[in-house]
């Protein structure tokens, strides 16, 4: 038993950490040790906190003001857009579901006339291609299908705005970021050859500054890349959405025909 208890208490003093270890194996020991141990806890933390902010600036300047802020530029531009699709793809987003039930119990109780006044009334690609078909109803189930096909292509199409700039966003802040470098490198060797001075330290030195565009330039695309992804699906989604929601449209005019 004795044994069980050594390991327990071994394991817990491990656990603790080693500066309590100490402490609890030297209880006569000072005690402004360890309240000087206990402060110099959030002290680090924020000094680690500072340390990073500074880094990003640092990395920002040795890069040079110039293509760091193009990559900059590009990368704010890239996630305004990002924001702005996302914004409304999500406001686009509809409970089908209640739609389809709606429009069947006004086309039930008060008609075409009815079931369009509850599209007018409710957001987004679906109830805009719902009212398309309703318009068109009078003219025969073929019309119906044309006009929601058509219209449904014009709402993918708003759907997809300004993906392609965002594209362009992701390959170029890269771009922007491998220009910076070797154009970076190109000085560097500029410099040796004018000074013949070939040292390792001012050499390295002077990579690390030409890398930090690239390294800017990888991070803003990879961002971006998360975004453009996201954004994607969630357009496959609602274009699959609508094509369901028209497919129950057709059959609930052709029922209701009947």
């Amino acid at each position: 038993m004795k044994k069980v208890f050594a390991l327990i208490a071994l394991v817990t003093m491990f656990s603790l950490g080693f500066d309590n270890v100490t402490f609890a194996q030297d209880q006569g020991g000072d005690e402004s040790t360890k309240v000087t141990a206990v402060d110099e806890a959030p002290a680090k933390a924020e000094k680690a906190s500072v340390s990073i902010s500074q880094q990003i600036k640092q990395y920002f300047i040795d890069g040079g003001p110039a293509f760091m802020s193009l990559v900059f530029i590009v990368f704010i531009l890239g996630l305004a857009l990002s924001i702005e699709r996302i914004i409304y793809l999500n406001m686009s987003t509809t409970n089908t579901k209640k739609l389809l039930n709606d429009v069947e119990n006004a086309l039930a109780n008060g008609g075409i006339e009815e079931a369009k006044e509850v599209c007018r009334n409710t957001r987004g690609p679906v109830a805009s291609i719902f009212y398309q078909g309703l318009d068109r109803a009078d003219e025969g189930i073929e019309m119906v299908e044309k006009s929601v096909i058509n219209y449904g292509s014009v709402q993918a199409g708003l759907l997809e705005k300004n993906l392609s700039w965002i594209s362009l966003f992701i390959a170029t802040a890269p771009m922007l970021g491998f220009l910076g470098t070797v154009i970076g490198i190109i000085q560097v060797f500029t410099i040796i050859q004018e000074t013949g001075r070939t040292e390792p330290v001012e050499i390295a030195g002077a990579m690390k500054v030409a890398l930090n565009t690239t390294l800017a330039g990888l991070v803003a695309a990879i961002v971006l890349q998360i975004f453009y992804n996201y954004i994607v699906s969630k357009i496959d989604g609602l274009v699959n959405e609508m094509e369901d929601a028209s497919i129950s449209l057709v059959d609930l005019l052709v029922k209701n025909k009947a």
